[in-house]
């Protein structure tokens, strides 16, 4: 693995790129991305693909990316406006893409706005509010888990999180009814540690499951555009979204072994099937 930082005006890029550029056999880099999580949470899920060349980024202001801009917030367009920028600097011309969770909400906004730049990406439950049904009761349970980590720092924060998460189905009065979600039942510690800028519990990161995407603009680029979702997400959150985003795109959603973070190893706690999922992606990368 080799690292390199791409310098721009705004931000100071960090990716890694695991084998050769150009890569070997003709086929385009596989390039990984996420969002808040950096380029070492697909360290596993690159092991298992040892024929392609697999590039890994941290996005601004996360991980080793320094940001210049100012801002604390996490915008898809301008997160993906990096992707482009990174894209550019591999000079292996366009790229395949797997992209998970927040990550896959900056890849759908890469493919409306540059759909030169990827042949095919598989989005990963991107946790896309606008299209639910229930959207308004969505956002109230993000601004709870939200203002829980504002009033009880991240162990609460991240309890709340977890519960919304993890809730069947539409958010109904039910969900809001029960009652706060306790960190020691998680395993969490239960003070305040207190920090208040992490980009997943605070509001920092709200433009990310707030992006609405271009349909249009999808169905005209020349990307094959996948929408995938883990066999045991069943209806929850990010399950649901993935559905709905597949459904306006007019396709089914493609299911992929384990969880959500069904791609990971070991290493942040919660495993999934890493070496199922690599065969799974490609598959379906072809």
């Amino acid at each position: 693995m080799t690292t390199y930082t791409l310098e721009t005006p705004e931000t100071d890029l960090v990716y890694d790129v695991r084998g050769p550029l150009p890569p070997a056999g003709g086929r385009p880099p596989l390039v990984m991305i996420g969002q808040p999580m950096t380029a070492d949470g697909f360290a596993t899920l690159a092991s298992h693909l040892p024929d392609r060349t697999v590039v890994t980024y941290d996005p601004r202001g996360l991980g080793r990316s320094n940001r210049k801009d100012g801002r604390t917030d996490h915008d898809p367009d301008v997160q993906a406006a990096d992707v482009h920028a990174l894209i550019q600097a591999l000079g292996a011309g366009p790229v395949e893409m797997f992209a998970s969770s927040g990550g896959a909400v900056t890849a759908l906004a890469l493919v409306a706005a540059y759909p030169d730049d990827v042949t095919v990406l598989v989005a990963h439950e991107p946790p896309l509010i606008p299209v639910l049904p229930d959207a308004a009761a969505a956002e109230r349970a993000r601004a709870g888990f939200r203002d829980a980590y504002e009033a009880k720092g991240s162990g609460a924060g991240m309890a709340a999180f977890i519960a919304m998460t993890s809730w069947p189905g539409e958010f109904t009065e039910d969900y809001f009814a029960q009652p706060a979600a306790d960190p020691a039942a998680f395993g969490m510690p239960t003070e305040d540690d207190g920090t208040r800028d992490d980009p997943l519990l605070s509001d920092r990161s709200w433009a990310v499951s707030s992006y609405r995407p271009d349909v249009d603009a999808l169905a005209a680029a020349p990307t094959r555009v996948v929408i995938a979702v883990g066999e045991e997400t069943g209806n929850t959150f990010t399950g649901r979204t993935a559905e709905a985003t597949a459904e306006l795109l007019g396709q089914e959603v493609t299911v992929f072994p384990s969880h959500h973070g069904g791609f990971a190893g070991d290493e942040f706690g919660y495993p999934g099937q890493p070496e199922a999922f690599a065969r799974r992606l490609g598959d379906v990368l072809g």
